[in-house]
């Protein structure tokens, strides 16, 4: 069986930004997709864990009235510990020793959903292994950007180039050093 990868997977405007300023994602539910939902179900079902930053978490939670990731294993990275609940592990540990027990443990893939710090986090310790991103027809102008300034120098390999409606779903292979 093939080990579990990391997975960046997310939205971001043509300009680069995963949400507006104040962490507000309000630009992404108006755009013409594929008529279903846009390949989510089939990337959520090889999902077996999942990562984000806490700002992320916090954002995941004003969305939806219930946690959306509920029966997957989800860890939220943080400076300060929190009491963890059924559906979250809030942690502050090395992300190069949490991330090879995470996938070890996982029952597929490990998402990370973000955000921007927690990616470029990962990308300086040569933890992602896949970036998977629809491109959404919109120039914010400002917000969150998907690399954060200072985020390593990084090579990639395009794997799939694909449209859905006014999107674009492109993933690509991060090439190690």
């Amino acid at each position: 069986m093939e080990s579990s990868k990391v997975v960046l997977y997310l939205a971001v405007s043509l300009d680069g930004y995963i949400a507006r300023s104040d962490g507000s994602v309000d630009w992404l539910f108006d755009v013409e997709g594929d008529g279903v939902d846009n390949g989510y179900a089939k990337f959520y079902g090889r999902i077996g864990a999942l990562m984000m930053g806490r700002r992320t978490y916090d954002e995941v939670l004003k969305l939806s009235e219930q946690f959306p990731y509920k029966g997957k294993p989800c860890y939220v990275v943080t400076r300060s510990e929190q009491p963890s609940s059924p559906d979250v592990m809030f942690t502050a540990e090395d992300l190069a020793s949490l991330v090879p027990k995470v996938k070890a443990e996982a029952k597929g893939d490990v998402w990370l959903v973000g955000g921007g710090q927690l990616t470029k986090a990962f990308l300086e310790k040569g933890l992602l292994d896949r970036i998977e991103m629809t491109v959404i027809p919109k120039i914010l102008g400002e917000g969150i950007p998907l690399f954060p300034e200072g985020t390593d120098f990084t090579r990639l390999k395009l794997v799939t180039a694909e449209p859905m409606g006014q999107m674009v779903s492109l993933a690509y292979e991060v090439l190690k050093r």
